[in-house]
């Protein structure tokens, strides 16, 4: 279990886990990274650099699957910053299915002259370093970022995120009403992030690019913000 699958009522434990592999790592992008250190879990969110992170990836199994673009989006509770973020294509180290250049619509040409991903692991790291992420579903970006980093340095990338999926699903999927509507057979609502992003009025935009689809999640956690909770709320009551 990493520091931040804890309960709630415990501390998560992302600083001592930081220092500690600060100290541990022999890569010297990892140490830079746990060095740039992560907020105090009672510093109120308003307060934090947040990174929107998205994966384009060849399946859902990091055992199985491999990334095949990442977009970055820096951002903050008032304004979202896209011409300072970053955008990688790359190349697995298979083939490409037909099923997955039909979903994220990156083609064979385009990964073909790609880096592998450990030729930009450090950018990618340098990026993320002294930002909390925010993603939409956390179990693509940082399990997909920490068999990555495995597969090249033998070594573990775990870091705090925040899940606009999990957050949507506080509200939509449960409380005792939503346990009613599960009685009568009424299916719950999606919490994808378009049909997510529909329910606080944020536009359409064409899926699954990654920069396009982190800039969408850093819109959508801005909009849960301002609906659901205070902006001094501590980051301990929103990350993983």
């Amino acid at each position: 279990m990493v520091p931040g699958e804890q309960q709630r009522q415990e501390s998560p434990g992302w600083q001592e886990y930081f220092a500690r592999q600060a100290g541990a790592t022999t890569t010297p992008a990892l140490q830079a990274f746990y060095a740039a250190g992560v907020p105090d879990e009672e510093r109120p969110i308003h307060d934090i650099p947040l990174m929107a992170l998205d994966l384009e990836t060849t399946g859902m199994d990091p055992r199985e699957h491999a990334i095949v673009s990442i977009g970055m989006v820096p951002f903050d509770l008032r304004v979202i910053r896209p011409s300072a973020g970053h955008y990688w294509v790359v190349k697995p180290p298979r083939p490409l299915r037909e099923e997955s250049i039909a979903f994220h619509r990156i083609t064979h040409s385009e990964v073909e002259h790609a880096p592998p991903i450990a030729a930009i692991l450090g950018e990618v790291l340098a990026a993320l370093a002294g930002h909390l992420v925010v993603v939409h579903y956390r179990n693509i970006e940082r399990p997909f970022l920490d068999a990555a980093v495995m597969a090249s340095h033998g070594e573990h990338c775990l870091f705090p995120l925040i899940d606009t999926m999990a957050l949507e699903a506080r509200w939509e999927r449960q409380g005792r009403l939503q346990g009613i509507k599960r009685l009568l057979g009424m299916q719950p609502l999606s919490i994808r992030l378009a049909d997510s992003r529909g329910r606080y009025g944020l536009p359409n935009y064409s899926a699954h690019h990654a920069k396009v689809d982190a800039m969408a999640t850093a819109e959508l956690f801005q909009a849960q913000m301002a609906r659901h909770f205070r902006t001094d709320t501590p980051v301990s009551e929103l990350w993983f």
